[in-house]
């Protein structure tokens, strides 16, 4: 699973970076919570969480780490669509920020359970 997760925040980094060089591009920053976010919860948080289940198997094997994966994975898109037309003037997205929003905080929230309850020291 860890390396799906760094695999995965690859694509969100490759994302991140072509929002922020269209924006640098076209002088225009409209986007930019769109990109920090996808940076920040996409790319750096899941490469983290990826390094982690790769170093310690027992965290990654747990239903914890998978429903991290897939609420994590499930809900930042759905809030990074959902924002990308907000600030695009689309004021009846808001839900769907929302629950993308509550679903990817549910799963950074498991993860971190996760991790204090399965990790130990050697």
């Amino acid at each position: 699973m860890g390396i799906k997760l760094i695999k995965i925040s690859v694509v969100y980094f490759m994302i991140g970076v072509c929002i922020g060089l269209y924006m640098s591009m076209v002088h225009d920053y409209t986007l930019a919570p769109v990109h920090v976010h996808i940076n920040l919860l996409g790319w750096t948080a899941l490469t983290l969480a990826g390094i982690i289940y790769h170093l310690f198997p027992a965290v990654s094997s747990t239903k914890l780490a998978k429903a991290h994966f897939w609420i994590h994975n499930v809900g930042l898109p759905l809030m990074m669509i959902g924002l990308f037309l907000f600030v695009l003037g689309n004021e009846a997205v808001v839900p769907v920020i929302a629950t993308g929003g509550v679903l990817t905080t549910v799963g950074v929230l498991l993860f971190g359970y996760n991790v204090l309850k399965e990790l130990k020291s050697t």
